[in-house]
């Protein structure tokens, strides 16, 4: 029976990462954005249109988790992972059928699309956890990883891969952007529906076998904080404005990475025409994909080692400074990829730094309806870190400003992971008792 659980729970592991390679769509939205943004095209959006729908999904998604955390306690995982591969599914066929126009892929991909992974996303952390309370930060790396590595395969399905299924594919007639909606639907439908069969929680009382009883493992077993105990901390509120700080960083990249090369290697001189730009922001772009999923990893597995909070500190801080020095760095072909690649590394980070301290300070138990408030963060600067990028981009073409425009937004960027990295400095574990102290006072006052 040992023997069994123990394969289980790597089943279990392979399930996350299945499912979170389909939710990493959404960070493979910037590879759409040259084709809805061409004046020529078929869609001439705005920059800033197509912000918003990467912000609305970013936002769906971050608010959703909210409803998904509460109801798997209810009804299970499995069942709350395979409804959000419906949704996710759905969302994009969707888009594929009726988005020409931008108010349709708003509330498909944005809303719809970003709703389906709320509700899909926290279940691989949740059961994770529960299976590897000893590799707490590693596995959810693991877990989470999937979504980095799943952009990574998304982009380079659409966009050069087998020629770009945006610039060879034609479904029904549709334009290429359409055509890949409605085939990646179908596919994120199917692959989160199977890994969904693997989201089961461990019997009760279970643990590992040989587990160590490490003084984190200790802690975590021994404080149970509910979501209303968790939110009335200052620890709580210090995570959401840490996570806030270092999301915006990562996401403005996201949205704007190939905007901004295009415009910054052609300014310094540093490729010859606006193909070779793309080329080159394309692959800076995918290379961010794939080191935001071994951030996501490597930073877990060193948190284990050196203890969540040194781990978040520095990984604020080696941001701060590679946001300050991007605009610069990013005027070469080696700089704007290297740039990117430390981008993506620290901000995958966050998927497994901040789920793996929810429940090490507010315990195992309940972070699947936890750490979707921790979560809120990530909505929040999925509208600023993108929207912020999306305005002075449209300003610098309608004020002439040009490629220096795009300084300013890296500038904030890197400020908010430096405060980010300033408030981990005063984190520390809260208490057990003090969140019993809450609990009765609240009584008191009811």
């Amino acid at each position: 029976m040992t023997n069994q659980r123990e394969m289980n729970r790597w089943t279990v592991l392979a399930g996350a990462v299945l499912i979170q390679l389909c939710l990493g769509a959404i960070y493979a939205w910037s590879v759409f954005t040259s084709k809805l943004t061409a004046a020529d095209g078929a869609y001439a959006f705005s920059a800033a249109q197509t912000a918003w729908v990467f912000s609305a999904g970013l936002a769906s998604f971050s608010l959703v988790m909210l409803l998904a955390g509460r109801w798997q306690a209810r009804v299970g995982p499995r069942a709350v992972a395979a409804t959000g591969g419906v949704v996710l599914g759905t969302g994009y066929i969707l888009a594929g059928v009726f988005g020409r126009h931008f108010l349709a892929q708003l509330l498909c991909i944005g809303i719809i699309g970003g709703g389906g992974i709320g509700l899909a996303y926290v279940v691989p952390i949740a059961v994770g956890v529960k299976w590897f309370p000893d590799k707490k930060g590693l596995v959810t790396g693991v877990a989470v990883a999937g979504f980095g590595f799943g952009a990574t395969i998304w982009v380079k399905l659409a966009g050069s891969w087998f020629g770009g299924l945006m610039n060879t594919t034609s479904l029904f007639g549709l334009p290429g952007v359409q055509s890949v909606f409605l085939i990646y639907g179908v596919v994120f439908m199917a692959l989160v529906l199977l890994g969904s069969l693997a989201m089961v929680n461990p019997p009760a009382g279970w643990q590992p076998p040989n587990l160590q009883d490490t003084e984190t493992v200790k802690k975590a077993r021994a404080i149970n904080f509910d979501t209303t105990q968790m939110v009335a901390t200052p620890q709580y509120w210090s995570l959401l404005a840490m996570f806030t700080g270092s999301a915006v960083a990562g996401l403005m990249v996201i949205y704007c990475i190939r905007l901004f090369g295009v415009d910054r290697l052609q300014a310094s001189g540093a490729v010859p025409n606006v193909a070779a730009a793309g080329a080159v922001a394309g692959t800076a772009m995918a290379w961010y994909a794939i080191f935001n999923g071994l951030g996501r990893v490597l930073w877990g597995a060193v948190s284990d080692k050196m203890g969540r909070k040194p781990a978040l500190v520095l990984m604020c801080a080696l941001q701060g400074a590679i946001m300050l020095l991007f605009f610069s760095i990013g005027g070469t072909t080696l700089g704007l990829i290297v740039g990117a690649c430390i981008i993506g590394f620290n901000f995958g980070g966050n998927f497994a730094l901040f789920p793996a301290i929810t429940a090490d300070f507010f315990g195992d138990r309940n972070v699947g309806s936890n750490y979707p408030w921790v979560f809120l963060a990530y909505g929040v600067a999925g509208i600023v870190g993108p929207q912020v990028a999306g305005y002075f981009k449209d300003e610098a073409l309608l004020s002439g400003a040009g490629v220096d425009a795009w300084r300013l937004p890296f500038l904030i960027a890197g400020f908010a992971c430096l405060v980010a990295a300033a408030i981990g400095l005063f984190l520390h574990r809260p208490s057990q008792a003090a969140a019993g102290r809450r609990s009765h006072h609240g009584m008191a006052h009811a």
